[in-house]
């Protein structure tokens, strides 16, 4: 029977389960990704797994996210994550290397691998043709110590590309479509694969970009053919050693179909504060623009720098504008620097960051409060940027965001292009890479490795235990929030919160403060009891931070009622012990914060059916969940690392 590429990822990987839609699949992974605001409680987990040595083909830490040594904390981190590394036997890209996402692709992807990572954007590995899926730490800990990762198989969305880009449009323009069509949960147990002659103009950086922001849809991963752009990029890389083709058989179909013919994309833009609010940049022209922000693993290719050169080469950005870059990695740095295209980025004003995610995660170039920024970044949550609650951010492409610095005002690079002659065509970028492997360290041998001593400093405090589930229990509904809540909103990012990632009793205390900043100290107070929250659609949406999940239950945190979930978030709160059911529109309407949960006879409902009744006030409700018997299993025993201890015992 002919197969899609992303059935042949799974099928060859595929180590218990049937390949039909909603049933669970068990799939051997050959690589894994972890990144320094996640991978310091991956480290952990490998401590309380006893791990010996990484399973896994290859893994690898990068150093990313948490940059800025304002203070010790960041700075303790990197040790520790470097010794574990040493110990563990992971590779380790230091800080200043580059985000994980592009380096990962330039350095590790092969196609036809499977990799999991804790970072939500890890799917853009599917440029190469790998299976690429982001989920929490606790499943990537388990895979570098061998264990296959289970999930639910998605159905597969084949998306076909006809036709050519226009000018001044690109493959930011073309995820920003998917966006416009179909927000932020259209992708929901999906895996988009994109097909078509119109995969002849993308390289492989173009298609990495549509790849990361498959997360922004709520898919499970986005895949490509490795043909011959694949192979290009890493005869680039001076990997073509590592090339294998995969491309889908003819006749092969696919569950849910789609077409985009690329010649009619126009430069579009996302509104504050959804991925999913796509309008035309044309529609929204005119509006003030006091921040700029180019870079982040959503266009991290050394063509969106190099076009932005080229547009503001000779020029100067508006002097109302701050105009920011952010290297996404050391080599596209060099090689940018090589071409020329930064010495017209800092002529034009741009100021020049780490190689790193930075802004992204809100670790710096925060704006101004109700100043308009726009950043070829993947999410603009509000919060997410570090400026508060009430920022405007707003994502474009790299002609978008070049335009409108020259401007000050939202601009459509078309009209630019007329306004100033510019003219659309070939960039002239060397055909190969500045590859530099000085920034990654490769682990020791595992003899040794075993002499090595984890380096701990005061700020890495240990995972803490968590108990069984209870049969029967009484609790608070603590909070109640709307729809598209995301883990910024639970665990907040941020130059703040960040640095406390290896030390849950701190970062509890930023838990939710963005909703309600009493929430910490009411939950505390009421810890030993426990409480509730209950949440409208697509709960969890955003980041895999499983610090989302972590923090609360450390706070008491024991059920939470949604409408619906986002898919890393709700196994998340499976893996630390927390309840998800599913209430309808009625019921979220009814149970109010300040209302009281009470459940009995719990184990017996998850283990024998996919209901759960409670009462909330002495009205009985009937609630859903989505859990397989190894989930509940999971909740039952208070947690993945619990449950995983007592198998082991």
């Amino acid at each position: 029977m002919p197969e899609s590429v992303a059935r042949k990822l799974i099928s060859t990987h595929l180590v218990d389960g049937d390949m039909t839609p909603g049933e669970e699949v068990a799939i051997r992974i050959d690589q894994t990704l972890t990144q320094d605001a996640t991978g310091t409680l991956v480290m952990q987990e490998l401590e309380a797994f006893g791990l010996d040595r990484a399973q896994t083909e290859v893994s690898v830490q990068y150093v990313d996210h948490n940059l800025l040594q304002t203070d010790e904390k960041n700075a303790e981190d990197h040790a520790y994550l470097h010794s574990a590394c040493q110990r563990f036997g992971l590779w380790y890209s230091k800080p200043g290397n580059g985000v994980s996402h592009p380096t990962h692709m330039q350095r590790f992807g092969i196609p036809g691998k499977t990799m999991i990572g804790s970072d939500s954007h890890t799917p853009a590995g599917g440029s190469l043709g790998m299976l690429a899926i982001g989920v929490g730490g606790l499943e990537v800990a388990l895979a570098i110590a061998g264990r296959p990762l289970t999930i639910r198989m998605p159905e597969i969305w084949g998306v076909e590309l006809t036709g050519e880009l226009p000018p001044w449009c690109s493959a930011k323009d073309v995820i920003l479509e998917m966006l416009r069509r179909h927000g932020t949960k259209g992708g929901t147990n999906r895996i988009i694969e994109y097909h078509g002659p119109g995969l002849e103009h993308l390289s492989a950086m173009d298609r990495h970009v549509i790849a990361n922001m498959g997360a922004e849809l709520g898919a499970t991963t986005t895949v490509f053919p490795a043909d011959d752009a694949v192979r290009d990029f890493l005869r680039a890389e001076d990997r073509e050693d590592d090339f294998v083709e995969l491309l889908p058989d003819d006749g092969c179909t696919y569950d849910v179909t789609e077409s985009i013919d690329l010649s009619g994309i126009v430069p579009l833009i996302a509104k504050p504060s959804s991925p999913g609010n796509v309008v035309p940049v044309a529609e929204v022209a005119g509006e003030t623009v006091g921040q700029v922000v180019i870079g982040s693993s959503a266009n991290p290719g050394l063509r969106d720098f190099a076009i932005a050169a080229r547009m503001v080469d000779g020029r100067q950005t508006h002097d109302g504008v701050s105009f920011d870059v952010n290297p996404s990695s050391r080599e596209i740095l060099t090689d940018l620097t090589k071409w020329g295209g930064l010495f017209s980025l800092i002529a034009a004003g741009a100021r020049i960051h780490q190689a790193g995610c930075m802004g992204c995660i809100g670790m710096g170039q925060a704006p101004a409060p109700g100043t308009n920024s726009l950043r070829t970044f993947p999410r603009n949550f509000p919060g997410r940027s570090g400026g508060g609650a009430d920022d405007h951010v707003w994502l474009c492409s790299p002609e978008t965001a070049a335009a409108s610095a020259l401007t000050g005002v939202i601009t459509d690079p078309r009209e630019l292009a007329e306004k100033f002659g510019l003219e659309w065509g070939d960039l002239g970028l060397p055909e190969t890479a500045s590859v530099n492997t000085a920034m990654l360290t490769e682990p020791p041998s595992p003899e040794d490795a075993r002499e090595v001593e984890l380096v701990k400093g005061p700020n890495i405090s240990g995972l803490p235990e968590f108990d069984r589930f209870p049969d029967s229990f009484e609790v608070p509904v603590l909070l109640k929030v709307g729809d598209d809540i995301s883990t910024d909103d639970i665990s907040p990012a941020g130059a703040a919160a960040l640095p406390f990632r290896s030390n849950i009793p701190e970062l509890a205390r930023f838990a939710f403060v963005r909703i309600d900043e009493d929430y910490p100290d009411d939950a505390e107070a009421g810890k030993e009891t426990g409480h509730a929250i209950v949440g409208g659609d697509n709960y969890g949406q955003g980041s895999s931070r499983e610090h989302a999940a972590i923090c609360p239950r450390y706070l008491g945190l024991r059920v939470v009622i949604a409408k619906s979930f986002a898919r890393i978030h709700w196994q998340n709160l499976a893996n630390f012990g927390i309840l998800a059911l599913e209430c309808d529109d009625d019921t979220y309407d009814v149970i109010d914060r300040s209302a009281t949960l009470s459940f009995s006879d719990v184990h017996a409902q998850l283990q024998g059916g996919d209901e759960v009744r409670g009462e909330a006030d002495g009205t009985e409700y009937t609630f859903r969940h989505q859990l397989s018997p190894r989930q509940v299993s999971m909740v039952l025993a208070g947690g993945l690392i619990r449950q995983v201890a007592e198998e082991e015992a």
